[in-house]
């Protein structure tokens, strides 16, 4: 049954939007925040007494003088404030999320969702006796196996709890082997690419290393001359992400894994873009010592706005014995955690995994196999070029680098000509884009593309949720064309509005807890 037509907003009914566009408008409440709701005395549900008083049980020195400042509600009315927030979000369950480029949002099948949620997992305590967890231990054991073989590294842990936290721990198990070979001290610089993720640079600069950054070659390439000229006896590792987030895949990445070896340092895989590879390449056929995967992209657990996240860490022998510990292994009988690991890096997070996502991903990879895994990588790819066959004919965008050459998962486009053209930036379009219920992410900074736009479908998306993606771009470049200021006072059906750079540029109006807010929003 169809419904009658939404309302359109005055903005819409001026440019006249055309199938094969939907009509949206984001619904928007004026909710007060969670604290602003709090009524003295309701509550939620009715905690029960403490079996011990906690008087008798906590040091003067850990008890408080006051209550918490808590938020009192009734659960209906906690209910209501988190739908109606629900309400005003996208995500990717909602809207078609290829505009959310290097993050390779997939579908999360929603059974792994139950998995996680059976009392068997939600109710597990990281503390709990080994003895008594054998069943998530094993989870563990085999997922590291199986990434293992995906990336043809010997050893796995899945201890990071995000993909920067696995980076860190690629280098702090880098560290750990010059410091062991008594090269450290020598051996302070890190390389990376402006291309790959910027947690590579950033991970490398917080271990203590000199970061060195390599710019492309005129095709896009990261530089092999300048990897030459840039090695030497103080490098440590090269840290590179391929494809990069161009969506260009180096062929000479031998090469370049080859030309670090002969000066003495390691090879680090990140393989955050690992979504078009799977079952067609690994880190260790490259020679690759060290890699890591993000969990929540490539193996489709959720990214949950930011967390909880998960990753994975590869390496080859050579470098096993700086593992993080515990690490979990098997005897023939039974799962056991390994803590008697003198040379290891310690503890990256607590205990030994985000276990609800290191579940899914194992549900994940046992429902596709090997055959699944390697289509995967063969939709994403396909999707991925035939999305920008269809931008690259929209006028005034272009995608800069290896021109009429196959990108892998993703490709980072161009506005600079649409913004020369008619004054509209990349982010005035991926503010409009929130009017047509969908949204796209900029880049990574600094923006070496001009007036960037990534984009990565992955195999998620159907051939109509491309078809409607590419046509919300070209409606809103039309736009820009036609009467661009549709698109600079965007949004007009949405709930976002545009953010004021002035707050973020001074410490003064940050305020990220109820306190702060209080103190410098509401003046109190």
């Amino acid at each position: 049954m169809r419904t009658a037509p939404v309302s359109v907003s005055p903005a819409d009914a001026k440019i006249g939007a055309k199938p094969p566009l939907r009509r949206f408008h984001q619904a928007s409440w004026d909710e007060p925040l969670l604290f602003e709701l709090s009524s003295p005395g309701e509550r939620g549900v009715q905690v029960p007494a403490p079996e011990v008083p906690f008087d008798d049980a906590l040091p003067a020195g850990l008890r408080r003088q006051d209550p918490p400042g808590l938020p009192e509600l009734s659960q209906l009315h906690v209910l209501r404030h988190y739908l109606r927030l629900s309400q005003e979000n996208l995500g990717v369950d909602l809207n078609i999320d290829v505009g959310q480029g290097t993050c390779t949002m997939k579908y999360s099948p929603k059974i792994n969702d139950q998995f996680v949620r059976d009392p068997g997992v939600a109710e597990l305590h990281p503390l709990q006796d080994e003895r008594t967890v054998q069943g998530v231990l094993e989870i563990v054991y085999r997922l590291e196996r199986m990434l293992a073989e995906i990336s043809g590294m010997d050893h796995v842990t899945l201890q990071p709890g995000a993909g920067s936290a696995a980076i860190y721990t690629n280098v702090a198990m880098i560290r750990a082997y010059f410091a062991a070979c008594g090269e450290l001290e020598q051996r302070d610089e890190i390389i990376t690419t402006i291309f790959s993720h910027p947690s590579n640079a950033a991970c490398a600069k917080t271990a203590g290393f000199k970061v060195i950054t390599l710019y492309p070659d005129a095709d896009g390439y990261p530089d092999l001359e300048a990897l030459k000229a840039a090695v030497g006896p103080r490098t440590a590792a090269l840290l590179i992400t391929n494809p990069e987030d161009t969506g260009i895949f180096n062929p000479r990445i031998e090469e370049f894994v080859r030309v670090v070896h002969e000066a003495g340092g390691l090879a680090c895989y990140d393989q955050a873009n690992a979504n078009g590879i799977l079952g067609i390449t690994r880190a260790r056929d490259a020679g690759f010592d060290l890699c890591h995967f993000n969990l929540h992209k490539t193996f489709s657990t959720p990214h949950a706005c930011g967390g909880p996240a998960a990753g994975a860490c590869g390496v080859t022998d050579a470098l096993a014995p700086y593992l993080p510990r515990p690490t979990v292994e098997f005897d023939g009988a039974s799962y056991w955690l390994n803590d008697d690991r003198p040379a290891s890096v310690g503890k990256i997070r607590p205990f030994y995994g985000v276990i609800p996502n290191l579940v899914r991903a194992y549900a994940w990879i046992m429902s596709l196999g090997a055959e699944g895994l390697r289509e995967v990588a063969e939709i994403a790819v396909l999707n991925n070029n035939y999305l920008m066959k269809k931008v690259l004919e929209i006028r005034g965008v272009s995608a800069p680098y290896a021109e009429g050459r196959r990108r892998i998962e993703q490709v980072r486009y161009s506005w600079a000509e649409l913004t020369e053209d008619t004054g509209v930036h990349s982010d005035d379009i991926g503010v409009r884009a929130a009017d047509f219920g969908t949204h796209y992410w900029t880049s990574h900074h600094p923006f070496v593309v001009p007036e960037p736009m990534t984009l990565e479908p992955t195999e998620s998306y159907s051939k109509a949720d491309l078809d409607e993606y590419a046509a919300i771009l070209a409606e809103v470049a039309r736009e820009a064309y036609e009467d661009a200021d549709v698109v600079r006072t965007a949004p007009h059906n949405s709930t976002v509005h545009r953010v004021r750079p002035d707050t973020l540029d001074s410490s003064e109006t940050w305020a990220v807890t109820w306190r702060a807010y209080r103190r410098k929003i509401l003046g109190e």
